[in-house]
C-alpha cells in the first residue's frame, strides 16, 4: 500500500506541480528565478528544522562531497527554469526532461564503462524518437507562431535553438549528478534526505546573483489580482498563491529525485 501511495502522490505532485508553473510562467515568462529560490528556500527550511536537527546533526556525507553536488544541481535548476525564457513550451519542457533516462544511458557507457542489452537499446530509441517527434513540432509551432517578418520568425527560432541547448545541457549535467551521487551512495551509504537538504541550502548564497531579478519579479507579482484563498479565506495577490502551491507540489518531486539518484537499467 505504502508503495502505491508514494507513486500516486508523486504523480499527483508532478501533475499539479506542472499546472501551477505554467500559471506562473504564463503571466510571466521570466520568473524562473523566483520560483527555483522559492523552492530551494522551503526545502532548506523544511530539512534544517527536521534533518539537520537545528544544525547539530552532522552530515554523514563530508561537505566537500556536497559542495560539488551542490554547483551540478544548483546549475541544473536555474537553467531548466530559465529555458522557459527562451520560447520552450511548457509540454515540450516537460517531455524533453523525460529524456534523463537517454541522458543516464549515453553518461552510464562512458564513464562507468556500462554495458545494455539490445532490449534497454530499443527502449531508449522509442523514448528518443517521442522527444525528437515533440522537439521537431515545436519547432514548427514557434515558426508559425512567429511574427510574419522573416527576421522575427528567425529571432524567435535562434532563441528556440538557445532553449533547447540549455535543456540539454540541463539534462547531462542532472546524469552526471545522479552518476556522482551514487557513487556517494556507495561509498557512504544513502542518505538521501541529508542530500536534500544540503543540496537546496548549500546554494541559496548564490542567489544573491539573482537578487535584483528576484525583487523585480516579487514586485509584479504584488501587482497581480487578489485571489482569496479556499477554506481558510485569506485574499492574497493570485501570483504568491500559484507560486506557493509550486513551491509545496514539487516537494515531492524533490524527495523521489533525491531518493532514486540514478535510474538505472541494472
Amino acid at each position: 500500500m505504502r508503495p502505491a501511495f508514494a507513486v500516486g502522490l508523486v504523480f499527483a505532485g508532478c501533475c499539479s506541480n506542472v499546472i501551477f508553473l505554467e500559471l506562473l510562467a504564463r503571466k510571466h515568462p521570466g520568473c524562473g528565478n523566483i520560483v527555483t529560490f522559492a523552492q530551494f528556500l522551503f526545502i532548506a527550511v523544511e530539512g534544517f528544522l527536521f534533518e539537520a536537527d537545528l544544525g547539530r546533526k552532522r552530515p554523514a556525507i563530508p561537505i566537500r562531497y556536497y559542495a560539488v553536488m551542490v554547483t551540478m544541481f544548483f546549475t541544473v535548476s536555474v537553467v531548466n527554469n530559465y529555458a522557459l525564457n527562451l520560447n520552450i513550451a511548457m509540454p515540450l519542457h516537460m517531455i524533453f526532461r523525460s529524456g534523463s533516462l537517454i541522458a543516464n544511458m549515453i553518461l552510464g557507457i562512458i564513464i562507468l564503462k556500462k554495458r545494455y542489452s539490445i532490449f534497454k537499446h530499443t527502449s531508449i530509441a522509442l523514448v528518443s524518437v517521442g522527444i525528437f517527434i515533440c522537439t521537431f513540432m515545436s519547432a514548427k509551432q514557434v515558426t508559425s507562431q512567429s511574427s510574419s517578418s522573416e527576421d522575427d520568425g528567425l529571432q524567435a527560432f535562434l532563441r528556440w535553438l538557445l532553449g533547447i541547448g540549455a535543456l540539454t545541457f540541463a539534462l547531462l549535467m542532472s546524469a552526471r549528478m545522479g552518476i556522482f551521487q551514487e557513487t556517494l551512495y556507495k561509498r557512504f551509504g544513502k542518505h538521501s534526505k541529508e542530500a536534500l537538504f544540503y543540496n537546496h541550502a548549500l546554494p541559496l548564497p548564490g542567489f544573491i546573483f539573482l537578487a535584483s531579478d528576484i525583487y523585480d519579479h516579487a514586485v509584479l507579482f504584488n501587482k497581480s489580482e487578489l485571489y482569496q484563498v479556499p477554506v481558510i479565506g485569506v485574499t492574497v495577490p493570485i501570483m504568491w498563491f500559484y507560486l506557493l502551491m509550486n513551491v509545496i507540489t514539487q516537494y515531492p518531486l524533490r524527495c523521489s529525485a533525491m531518493r532514486s539518484a540514478l535510474w538505472s537499467f541494472d
